[in-house]
């Protein structure tokens, strides 16, 4: 019986030692097991490190590193800004030269409809200067002194070179500034109105 006792003793504290050794050892593994996950944890939340040529990191060129991606990105949406605000004035010039260019082309046409005489008054004007031809110079003048520019113009454009010329000329003999300026005037007129007719740039 006293044998039986100690084999069962025996048994019984080789097996509570196997169990304290395995416990020990598996204790032991799952201790060096947390502390390699706590050291990996530790490095993963650290700020990564630059490349060379820097050598060192600091909580000051962390923050300093940020303030600068801040400011690129600022810079970036000011740049987008810029060149939306550079395309739009790009697309203004354009419409402002078509409008130009049409304002151009109003001009020249009003400038032409201005001085063009229509085959009605051509015939009315006709008539009207070959009354002024057979007035004297002084005469005429008188007369076409109190006329409007531009109708003054057309009747002399459809005289004779010769019967302008004695008009311009007795203008030209008075003592009255205004009428020798309105002469050089009517003369101006009179070259542009031909240049037009004959479709030459005055």
């Amino acid at each position: 019986m006293k044998t039986l006792l100690r084999t069962l003793g025996i048994v019984l504290l080789g097996l509570v030692l196997g169990v304290g050794a395995g416990l020990g050892t598996v204790w032991t593994a799952a201790k060096s097991l947390m502390q390699e996950l706590r050291v990996q944890r530790e490095e993963a939340s650290r700020p990564v490190r630059p490349e060379r040529p820097w050598d060192f990191w600091t909580v000051e060129i962390e923050s300093l590193a940020a303030e600068l991606k801040a400011q690129r990105e600022a810079l970036n949406v000011r740049a987008a800004a810029l060149d939306e605000r550079e395309s739009r004035l790009v697309a203004d010039a354009a419409e402002l030269e078509k409008v130009r260019q049409r304002l151009e082309s109003l001009r020249k046409e009003i400038a032409q409809r201005v001085t063009e005489v229509s085959a009605e008054e051509v015939k009315n004007l006709k008539a009207l200067s070959a009354t002024y031809r057979s007035l004297s110079p002084p005469a005429a003048v008188g007369i076409l002194a109190e006329m409007d520019q531009q109708t003054v113009v057309k009747l002399l454009s459809l005289m004779k070179p010769n019967e302008t010329a004695a008009i311009f000329e007795e203008m030209g003999r008075s003592n009255d500034p205004a009428i020798v300026k309105r002469a050089a005037s009517l003369s101006e007129g009179l070259r542009l109105l031909n240049a037009t007719r004959a479709g030459v740039t005055p």
